[in-house]
């Protein structure tokens, strides 16, 4: 079984070595772990990863090699309680009914989920009131309502909630992918400044002949620097929920910035920029990087790239507390001004096809923000956005 795993890695390209394989089996061997997915997993994490972009890699071959299988110790039992939020059945409404549901304002509809949590103690199924599942509530989940609050669903549904209540984890991309086409690379191109510094470390060839020629044929070598794009990026991708579908294509990007540019720095936020970003998914929540840390730290000749596909209720764009996983003292449309100001050369580049883009609120709230510098990514869209940061 662990053998399979080992080779399931390599396969995965995943750059585990013998030694390290050797070392998790000398630490099953010693009792590290217990007879526990949780421990051997992390067990295994810890002994065969290095780089924290191999985490997904490594989390869908585990998930492979040992799907269904559960370790527990005679000694580690609990009592399981009833799951709330368990979807039972799954309800359908006829379009009547969705239009009859309107939405509510967002003060009040936060002034009502306080007093509902203040008055319910137990589970509720159905409905358009209580705290639930499968009902017309503004708040639970698997239900439906134009404008309500997700609590305990563990993806999108109807992308209608506008605050979601949930611990959701997000992945890292992978910068390792290999674009199938060289196209996106070109593109990126486009913004290109030349420049040499550094150690002398390249052969100045002219410059040599030139040289020996003058020295009367004996040899003299010139050096020059390394010719390198000094064209300097800030990267900020939006990660989770409804830019899952587009993972794929952001990690294309991703790859073709990490070979195009030398001096690029990358962070990940969720849905709007806010007061904090992060660059590792997986400890997105202890090691966070102030927005202000970040527009103190890289100049203001930096170019920004914002990717995401601004899709998201107006209210974590324009409201205090508008953000769906923390309370947010300030709007996002305030730190995104803060950072326009900062670094005037920025565009953003939307996954989402751009005919779809007057029908959601939010994208033409951003666009506004934007000064119109948003673009699609596509590659006709990435060589428009790589022609603007360059004026």
């Amino acid at each position: 079984m662990f053998t399979e795993f080992f080779y399931e890695l390599r396969n995965a390209k995943v750059p585990v070595t013998l030694r390290e394989y050797l070392t998790l089996l000398e630490a099953l061997d010693k009792g590290v772990a217990r007879y526990n997915v949780n421990e051997f997993y992390y067990l295994s994490r810890s002994a065969l990863v290095k780089d924290e972009k191999n985490l997904d890699k490594f989390d869908r071959v585990f998930g492979k090699c040992f799907e269904g299988i559960e370790f527990t110790a005679e000694d580690d039992v609990h009592e399981i309680p009833e799951d709330w939020l368990k979807q039972l059945t799954e309800k359908f409404f006829t379009e009547e009914e969705k239009a009859a549901l309107e939405a509510m304002d967002w003060d009040e509809l936060m002034e009502t989920l306080k007093k509902r949590m203040e008055e319910q103690d137990e589970r509720h199924e159905g409905g358009n009131k209580w705290i639930g599942t499968n009902g017309k509530s503004p708040y639970g989940a698997h239900g439906y309502n134009p404008a309500g609050v997700r609590i305990g669903q563990d993806k999108n549904k109807n992308n209608k909630a506008v605050k979601v209540w949930d611990k959701r984890e997000f992945k890292n991309l992978d910068d390792g992918l290999e674009i199938g086409t060289r196209n996106m690379k070109v593109a990126l191109r486009r913004l290109r400044r030349w420049a040499r510094d550094g150690n002398a470390e390249e052969l100045d060839l002219p410059d040599t002949i030139r040289s020996t020629a003058k020295n009367a044929g004996y040899l003299d070598l010139k050096m020059v620097p390394e010719r390198h794009n000094s064209v300097k990026v800030l990267l900020f991708f939006d990660v989770g929920g409804s830019m899952d579908p587009h993972i794929k294509v952001c990690e294309e990007l991703f790859s073709a910035a990490r070979t195009e540019f030398k001096n690029l720095e990358y962070f990940y936020f969720h849905n709007c920029l806010y007061e904090e970003v992060w660059q590792d998914n997986v400890r997105r929540r202890a090691d966070k990087l102030g927005t202000y840390q970040v527009m103190h730290t890289y100049p203001h000749d930096y170019k920004v790239i914002f990717v995401g596909d601004a899709t998201m209720s107006p209210y974590e764009i324009v409201h205090p507390g508008g953000s769906v996983e923390h309370w947010n003292e300030e709007s996002g449309e305030s730190w995104m001004q803060r950072m326009l100001s900062v670094y005037p050369k920025a565009v953003w580049l939307n996954p989402v096809p751009e005919g779809y883009w007057d029908s959601t609120p939010s994208i033409e709230i951003l666009k506004q923000i934007m000064s119109h510098r948003m673009f699609p990514m596509t590659l006709e869209g990435l060589e428009r956005a790589m022609k603007e940061l360059s004026r």
